[in-house]
C-alpha cells in the first residue's frame, strides 16, 4: 500500500485580494514529475496514530495526521480507526520543506487519496478536495492530481489545464521560507499595489509560453518580492533568469 506525493511549482502566482483573514489568488500549479515523497502503509500494532520519516515534526502538527483527523471526523468510520491501530505511515521524504514545493500538502493529499481507496471510504473526489482544504490551501490541487491546473480563490477552486508537464530544473538554497511570514509581509508592504488587470488572461496561456512571454520572476510571482523583503539573503542566492515557486525558497527553470 504505497503512493507517491509529487512536488509542484507555481508557474505564476498573483494575489487577487484579501478577505476573511486570508489572501485570494490566481495561480498555475504544475506537477514536478521527478521529485516526490513516498508514503507507505505498513502493518504494525500501534497504540496511537503513528508516522515515521517526517523528522522532528510533532504528530499533532503533521499535515498527514491532520488529514487523518478530518477523515475520521467526517466518516466516523470504525474501519478507519481500526486500520490505523494496525498500520503505521512511513514517509520517505525527498521534497524539501519551506521551499514553495508543497511537500507537506502533497503528502497529506496523497494520504487522503490512498486511505479513501484502501479503506473503501468511497468519498467523491470533490468532497475529498473540500475536506483537504481544511488542512491546507494547496491540498485540493494535489487531491485532484492534475498535471497542471489553474487554482484560484483560497486554493479551493481547481480547474485542470490541458498541457504536458515541463521538464524542470530546481534549485533550493539552504534558506527556509515560512509561508505565513511571506504572506504577512506581502499584506504589510505590497497588498495595496495589486493591479488585477495586469495579469488578465494569464490563465489561458500555456505554461511554457507564459514563462517565455513574461520572463520576469518578480512579475510572475507576487510572493517573490515579499520573500525578498522577509529574507534578504534570498537575493544573493537567486540564480539569474530562474523563476520562483510559491512562497519560496525554490527557484526553477525549464531544462535545456
Amino acid at each position: 500500500m504505497r503512493i507517491t506525493a509529487h512536488a509542484k511549482v507555481n508557474i505564476f502566482l498573483k494575489i487577487t485580494g484579501h478577505k476573511e483573514g486570508y489572501h485570494t489568488l490566481l495561480s498555475r500549479f504544475m506537477r514536478v514529475d521527478d521529485l516526490y515523497d513516498t508514503l507507505t502503509l505498513i502493518p504494525e500494532k500501534c497504540e496511537t496514530f503513528t508516522i515515521e520519516g517526517c523528522g522532528d515534526i510533532p504528530t499533532d502538527s503533521n499535515t498527514i495526521y491532520k488529514a487523518f483527523q478530518i477523515l475520521q471526523e467526517y466518516t466516523g468510520s470504525k474501519k478507519l480507526k481500526h486500520f490505523f491501530e494496525n498500520h503505521k505511515v512511513v514517509v520517505e521524504k525527498h521534497i524539501p520543506s519551506q521551499a514553495g514545493l508543497g511537500g507537506g500538502s502533497s503528502d497529506a493529499a496523497a494520504f487522503i487519496r490512498l486511505v479513501n481507496e484502501v479503506c473503501s471510504l468511497d468519498i467523491p473526489v470533490e468532497t475529498l478536495a473540500e475536506l483537504g482544504s481544511r488542512v491546507g490551501a494547496d491540498l485540493p490541487f494535489f487531491i485532484y492530481n492534475y498535471p497542471s491546473a489553474n487554482v484560484s480563490g483560497f486554493g479551493e477552486l481547481v480547474e485542470a489545464f490541458e498541457e504536458e508537464t515541463l521538464p524542470l530544473e530546481l534549485f533550493t538554497p539552504d534558506i527556509g521560507c515560512d509561508t505565513a511570514l511571506v504572506y504577512k509581509t506581502f499584506k504589510q508592504h505590497l497588498l495595496n499595489d495589486i493591479t488585477l488587470c495586469s495579469f488578465t488572461g494569464w490563465e489561458k496561456y500555456r505554461s511554457k509560453d507564459l514563462l517565455e512571454l513574461i520572463a520576469d520572476p518578480v512579475m510572475l510571482n507576487d510572493l517573490y518580492a515579499a520573500a525578498l523583503i522577509a529574507y534578504p539573503e534570498l537575493k544573493k542566492r537567486a540564480p539569474e533568469s530562474w523563476f520562483f515557486s510559491g512562497s519560496g525558497s525554490t527557484f526553477f527553470r525549464i531544462k535545456t
